[in-house]
């Protein structure tokens, strides 16, 4: 009978105690490389000490057992079966496929294994050519997803996975590694990791395959040599600025962003002597100047900005930054990797909270960073020392939600626009913050560089804090809670759920937020079904 299996590359790759061929010294040695070909599917080899037909094919003098113990404590979702590992001089107990026909009979993901077994684990450096979009480098796996793939929905199905997995396996998704450590063979071997001559993560804070397939997903969406995938979105932004900028630096922000990291610039980064000004999303004349007037180490906005959703003009920032030596971050949560691509506008890193548009399901925390080798690098080895790893379940749960994200972000960025016209000629709302109006303000700009302006719409009500929460408790559809991006609407009013601290004028004068803003995140119910629930809200006020 066929016998459903997970193979893992040699830098993960476990064997059963009992039933490991050993070589001379002891050990079962396990290679540096695997040969392009190392893992196909298809013909029905025979193994020694396991005489029914299986649906994998290796090549000579491979071993493979199964573990009745790694089977029977196996934790990863849609496996049956744990497939241990190891290598032998003798080359009796395989078999060479009976014909050419079988051996060509499935075309396995032509992806290089050294950069789909070797490189993930850290073991190699990896091999980067020019992005057939933009100018960023990007990694082989992912040039070659991108080559063969000509949509974003393909690569948020396949990059990472039938392109570019670091686990092999003939499972369609990708397996959760729940793991805390990596084991060595022997003490020669770790002496060879720490002096690079061999491959392994060693430590679960230092990565897992789960999560670098999740990595190599969105590389592939954003166009990125390299991604970082951590605990929160949050900790994203944070050790993205602890680890970039020096102390005694300065940076530039702007006035409208996720509350919780303007309080870390303003309250955090001056401990480490970092200054900083903030500036009007659109005001490129303070930019300029504040550029000329500071040694500027990274410019860092939101675009489309919270809960106002300003626009940056990411190319023209990344020119005049580039200029005086600063390094651009783009905080792209609001748009998705669907609606805008930062790094091929210029921009030096992007950064998502995954927990929105990217997971979709309101059912799992996680943040990103993506940008070049050098700078991801950077930001990863201060990640390895703090800590906000992303769990292999949580990559999991994000990895399947990126499956579905073109088509979420799709229907979102319909309702969200129809929604936004609606509003704007209603009588009781006063006004409607949406880059896909023409009143927007930055309209022009989301027009030029977003093919979709979002699933989240902001507008004031007609009316005092009060009025504004009776139209809010009086929807029926939507959950009024602190994030958005997910399949269900969620609606808050900023005033009460993030800047109830402060009184109303404290509120308007530095964020300006009033207390009739509402901020309204649609998620993929049907549009008429909204718009009645909105109407009837309205009616009530």
């Amino acid at each position: 009978m066929a016998v459903s299996s997970t193979i893992y590359p040699a830098c993960f790759v476990s064997a059963a105690a009992g039933d490991r061929r050993t070589s001379d010294s002891g050990a079962p040695p396990r290679p540096e490389k695997l040969g392009s070909s190392s893992f196909l599917l298809g013909g029905a080899p025979r193994f020694s000490g396991l005489s029914s037909a299986t649906i994998l094919r290796f090549p000579p003098n491979f071993v493979r057992q199964l573990s009745t113990k790694a089977r029977r404590n196996c934790s990863n979702i849609g496996v049956a079966q744990i497939v241990a590992a190891s290598w032998s001089n003798s080359s009796q107990s395989f078999e060479a496929p009976r014909s050419a026909a079988s051996a060509d009979a499935v075309v396995a993901p032509e992806v290089a294994a050294e950069d789909a077994n070797l490189g993930a684990c850290g073991g190699s450096e990896s091999r980067f050519v020019e992005s057939p979009v933009g100018e960023a480098k990007v990694s082989a796996a992912v040039a070659k997803a991108a080559a063969s793939l000509s949509s974003d929905g393909s690569l948020a199905v396949h990059a990472g996975e039938r392109f570019g997995r670091v686990i092999t396996t003939d499972a369609i998704t990708t397996p959760v590694v729940n793991t805390s450590a990596y084991w060595f063979n022997n003490s020669d071997e770790l002496i060879d990791f720490k002096e690079k001559r061999h491959a392994s993560f060693e430590y679960g804070r230092y990565g897992n395959p789960t999560t670098q397939a999740l990595e190599e997903k969105m590389s592939a969406l954003e166009r990125a040599e390299s991604t970082l995938f951590v605990a929160s979105g949050m900790y994203a932004s944070v050790a993205m600025l602890s680890s970039l900028v020096p102390a005694g630096g300065h940076i530039v922000i702007t006035t409208d962003c996720y509350r919780k990291t303007r309080i870390f610039i303003e309250n955090e980064l001056p401990k480490m002597g970092i200054s900083v000004t903030v500036i009007d999303p659109a005001d490129i004349e303070s930019l300029k100047s504040s550029l000329d007037q500071n040694n500027v180490s990274l410019f860092f906005s939101e675009s489309p900005t919270n809960p106002f959703l300003r626009c940056v003009d990411i190319e023209l920032v990344s020119q005049l930054c580039h200029n005086k030596g600063a390094l651009v971050c783009i905080d792209g949560t609001f748009a998705s990797p669907v609606n805008q691509k930062a790094l091929t506008l210029g921009a030096d890193l992007v950064l998502h909270s995954a927990t929105k548009f990217i997971g979709g399901h309101n059912d799992v925390l996680g943040g990103c960073i993506s940008g070049s080798e050098e700078l991801i690098s950077k930001i990863r080895l201060y990640h390895h020392v703090i800590g906000g790893v992303l769990n292999p379940n949580a990559a999991y749960m994000i990895l399947r939600g990126m499956k579905t994200m073109h088509l979420r972000v799709q229907n979102q960025n319909s309702t969200a626009l129809r929604m936004a016209q609606f509003l704007e000629e209603h009588p009781k709302i006063i006004r409607v913050y949406y880059p896909g109006l023409p009143s927007h303000p930055e309209h022009h700009i989301a027009k030029r560089q977003m093919t979709g302006f979002g699933g989240v719409v902001s507008f004031e009500v007609a009316g005092d804090l009060n009025i504004t929460k009776k139209f809010v408790d009086s929807l029926k559809i939507p959950y009024i809670a602190p994030s958005f991006g997910g399949c269900e609407s969620i609606i808050d009013q900023p005033a009460i759920m993030s800047y109830w601290d402060l009184s109303g004028s404290e509120r308007a004068a530095k964020y300006g937020i009033k207390d009739n803003l509402v901020r309204f995140s649609f998620g993929v119910e049907g549009f008429e079904d909204l718009k009645a629930d909105i109407l009837q809200a309205l009616e009530k006020i």
